[in-house]
């Protein structure tokens, strides 16, 4: 493991942590972990080893101290190792903030169903809870495909970026599919009296308005944030939000697209229940990304921009957190380092640095991150066991 390459500037050392750091991290029967003790000291985390020995489930263990379902979007039965009976998981971690120390912890017990949290010891109502305390951005392999494929995992990726300096967005896309989901079960019923769905459209354009103007407030945010920064070599992404509602609030006040919303749906009832699908909505959106400097959309661009480009938006919305929420996230990028060529590997690493945020990478290859020298600590995964240079696993 590389100790003795030269420290870039301005790094973190573990005599001055990471304003928002990960100290402890303990995992029960997590994915291919039975029981995992990890020690850390707030520097940036270095994880390597094999394909399939672990790193990315670190990652993803980490990732679900926010709410949300990880950056694996998996459920909550496909978190328990496959050799179980059960789906019992517990994922606890040690926590550094800049208000002082949390034990934060999340799982699945027996005889329940449901994602518990507790927070310093205690349970509380709901994934929300950890929002406060513990926030993260990532970026991994499944990613590369972004600008390539549907717009579901654009709005998904967009939704997360929005969540990140706005927690309650989570609980109005929630609220926004169960009346969606209300109102096509009643039109597919054919039972409904149109009161009825009079007020379930109103009151699911009120919500559909509240999520398209978080998704173009961010979008704007995103944009000054990542053109504030001098992302050279890495492009500077240009973000915008597409989709018939987001254009109506460009066009016309929240109240107005509210009520041509609730018009529209009113007017698409057999066309919706013949469907079965909410024909116009917020759920249809996308997200379009453009390489600023040439002006050509991020699907039309070379591999290497587009991974270029999604490291510039991870930066971006990084420091968007940092200023917004006067902290920064945890900035978790699993095998990335490979797919950079040196110059703009050495310029990650310096960036990530200079942000004082706790980084986790992963990679099979350790001389990848000989730039780092004594700024990380080094951790060496296999087979769900992990062997840490500088610090002592419990």
């Amino acid at each position: 493991m590389p100790q003795g390459g030269a420290a870039l500037a301005d790094a973190p050392t573990a005599a001055t942590p990471a304003r928002l750091a990960i100290r402890r991290l303990a995992l029960t029967h997590f994915r291919n972990y039975n029981r995992l003790s990890l020690e850390l000291d707030g520097r940036p985390v270095v994880l390597t080893g094999m394909n399939g020995a672990g790193k990315t489930n670190l990652l993803e263990a980490v990732s679900l101290l926010t709410p949300g379902r990880g950056l694996r979007h998996a459920k909550l039965e496909e978190l328990a190792p496959h050799n179980t009976a059960d789906s019992m998981w517990g994922i606890a971690a040690a926590v550094e903030t800049p208000s002082g120390p949390v034990d934060l912890a999340t799982g699945v017990v027996a005889g329940e169903a449901r994602r518990q949290v507790r927070v310093d010891g205690k349970q509380v109502r709901g994934q929300t809870a950890l929002a406060p305390y513990c926030s993260a951005v990532w970026l991994t392999p499944q990613m590369d495909r972004l600008f390539l494929d549907g717009a579901e995992e654009r709005r998904r990726f967009l939704d997360r970026l929005v969540f990140g300096t706005d927690p309650a967005h989570a609980g109005r896309l929630t609220a926004y599919q169960n009346t969606r989901r209300q109102r096509q079960r009643l039109l597919s019923e054919g039972r409904a009296d149109p009161a009825w769905l009079d007020a379930l459209e109103r009151t699911l354009a009120q919500r559909a308005v509240a999520i398209g103007a978080a998704r173009l407030d961010l979008a704007q945010r995103l944009d000054i944030a990542a053109a504030a920064d001098d992302h050279d070599p890495f492009p500077t992404p240009r973000v915008a939000v597409i989709g018939e509602v987001e254009q109506w609030l460009g066009e016309r006040p929240a109240l107005a697209v509210e009520d041509q919303l609730a018009e529209v749906w009113r007017r698409n009832r057999a066309d919706d229940a013949a469907s079965g699908q909410t024909s116009l909505g917020v759920h249809r959106s996308d997200m379009a990304v453009w390489f600023a400097g040439r002006d050509v959309p991020a699907a039309q661009c070379s591999t290497g921009e587009q991974k270029a480009l999604l490291i510039g938006l991870i930066l971006a919305s990084a420091r968007l957190i940092a200023a917004e929420r006067g902290a920064q996230p945890l900035v978790l990028l699993d095998e990335v380092a490979a797919h950079l060529d040196p110059g703009r590997r050495a310029a990650l690493y310096q960036r990530l640095l200079e942000s004082r945020a706790q980084v986790w990478l992963t990679g099979t290859e350790p001389h990848l991150f000989e730039p780092l020298g004594e700024s990380a600590q080094y951790c060496h995964v296999a087979d769900g066991h992990i062997t840490i240079t500088g610090a002592a696993l419990s």
